[in-house]
């Protein structure tokens, strides 16, 4: 079993080495207070004059200035090279929920990878946050504050069955596969959408207008506000 190298209380706010606007950071760090860097991440953090929590991944792209500015007991390398950065920081995390910015960049295969690790870590929850769009991993259930008419997008990356109220193309009676049956483009036609999938492997795919919703849906806890910082394991 992977130890985490980050506990908390607080949700975490996960950067990476893509482009992430300060205003998406404000809006992150205002939700979950904690800041850790996924390699070259921490150069992105230190940039906006947050000091991470932790920097986890190979340090394949962290710059020597940002290594030098960071206290060793905040440095966690890791050499594994059969995994990308964010799985290694997702595998590493435990906490009510991660806010993820800077991993949907021009590259496909980048992205791809991303949502590979988000079904592969399904009890930790994570939103990856992009300029118009958030995808996240649906638990077993989901409830979730709607709009009729707001796109509402899922996609598979196993097979699965799943069943849905809510959405102008029920669910029910399908078997979604990656190369065949997917559920993309549908859209809400009420002010809740529930779903219920057979297993882990759908992902979803949200307007970014529903943010705040899908952040009460994956960890209503938070609502209380934040618990109060803690230092990640070893600092």
């Amino acid at each position: 079993m992977i130890q985490p190298i980050v506990e908390s209380p607080d949700a975490v706010t996960l950067v990476g080495g893509g482009p992430v606007a300060a205003r998406d950071l404000r809006l992150a760090l205002a939700r979950a207070p904690r800041a850790v860097g996924a390699d070259s991440g921490a150069d992105r953090l230190l940039r906006a004059g947050i000091l991470p929590d932790a920097v986890i991944g190979d340090f394949d792209s962290l710059s020597p200035k940002a290594r030098a500015a960071l206290p060793p007991d905040r440095l966690h390398p890791l050499a594994d090279q059969d995994t990308t950065d964010f799985d290694k920081a997702l595998a590493r995390i435990k906490a009510p929920l991660i806010l993820a910015l800077g991993f949907q960049g021009a590259r496909i295969d980048h992205g791809l990878a991303v949502l590979n690790a988000l079904v592969r870590h399904p009890s930790q929850p994570c939103l990856v946050i992009g300029p118009k769009d958030f995808a996240f991993a649906c638990p077993p259930e989901l409830t979730l504050a709607t709009r009729p008419g707001e796109a509402f997008s899922l996609f598979p990356l196993a097979p699965l069955t799943a069943e849905s109220e809510g959405l102008y193309w029920p669910l029910q009676g399908l078997h979604f596969v990656p190369d065949g049956m997917i559920g993309t483009s549908n859209r809400v036609t009420a002010r809740q959408v529930r779903l219920r999938v057979s297993g882990p492997g759908m992902i979803v795919i949200l307007p970014r207008s529903r943010l705040a919703a899908a952040i009460a849906a994956l960890a209503p806890g938070l609502a209380r506000g934040p618990a109060g910082r803690q230092s990640a394991r070893g600092g």
